[in-house]
């Protein structure tokens, strides 16, 4: 009974040791003998027991590896305290096992080194704009050091940017020197085109004004024109009648007679409107021209 019970345990602990079953994501590296025999894949799989034995457990998912902060220098002798994070994943297990003893150790230090050769060649002003090609140049280098390492780096991140705290300030006032630069240079302009407007403004409306005072000046000369028009063609109508009146029988006449009495009504007011009495020099004429006026009355 005690042997049959031992051979049980024994047969249970042999099954155990044969039958494997591996994860999703997963491989594990089997050796036979202390040599390198196969890679598991996800699923059931069997080992010779006491024979082969499953030596390395790799995760095939992407993994995020801290890289610990230090301090670079730039290319013009400033320090900055760097500090970011490495995205990588296993591709081929054998190669991580046996390519390096510690390749999570080895991407780390190597990522430090790269860092500071890409940093040191750049000036403090360009690190903080060139974050993409910095990344890019790191994960550059490591993706190729890391092939032998059955490993593939996915992508690099800066995660943080420090320079000592005097760069900063100085930082600080050069950002609010540029501020109020700008603002200075955008007041001026402001100014520039008020100036612009107002000159603009003042010359269409003098434009305007010119414009309008022509209008009008051509406009009262049109009725000017208009009016001498109008008038000289009443006159000249008038005058038509008046030779036409003329020629008509006792029409010459009349005319006399309108002559005689325009004749006295001036003397008559020249008298009136001035206080020295104004005698014609030929008296004769003026007698002629009563005379006259009086015979046509008869007539008429």
């Amino acid at each position: 009974m005690e042997i049959a019970l031992v051979l049980a345990v024994i047969a249970i602990i042999f099954v155990m040791k044969t039958i494997k079953i591996v994860p999703q994501q997963h491989a594990w590296v089997v050796e036979r003998l202390g040599k390198y025999d196969r890679t598991l894949t996800p699923g059931l799989s069997f080992v010779v027991p006491f024979v082969e034995r499953v030596a390395y457990r790799h995760s095939l998912k992407e993994v995020p590896l801290d890289v610990p902060s230090q301090v670079c220098i730039t290319r013009d002798n400033t320090q900055l305290q760097v500090d970011g994070i490495i995205y990588f994943q296993v591709t081929d297990p054998m190669r991580a096992s046996y390519g390096s003893s510690n390749y999570v150790l080895a991407i780390t230090q190597l990522a430090q080194t790269l860092l500071r050769s890409v940093i040191g060649k750049m000036e403090l002003d360009k690190t903080f704009e060139e974050r993409d090609a910095i990344n890019k140049s790191v994960v550059s280098a490591l993706d190729e050091a890391a092939g032998n390492w059955g490993v593939k780096v996915l992508r690099y991140e800066i995660k943080d940017l420090t320079p000592p705290q005097e760069i900063l300030r100085a930082m600080q006032a050069q950002i609010t020197a540029e501020r109020e630069k700008r603002a200075l240079i955008a007041a001026s302009e402001g100014r520039k085109q008020e100036q612009i407007n107002i000159a603009t403004g003042e010359r269409e409306a003098f434009i305007a004004r010119s414009e309008g005072q022509r209008q009008a000046e051509i406009n009262t000369a049109q009725g000017e024109a208009s009016a001498i028009v109008a008038v000289a063609e009443a006159t000249a109508d008038a005058i038509r009648k008046v030779a036409q009146a003329i020629q008509s029988p006792g029409g010459e006449q009349a005319v006399q007679l309108k002559v005689a009495e325009k004749a006295v009504e001036a003397y008559a007011q020249l008298a009136q409107k001035n206080n020295t009495m104004i005698v014609p020099g030929n008296m004769t004429e003026v007698s002629a021209l009563i005379g006259t006026a009086m015979a046509l009355m008869k007539k008429g």
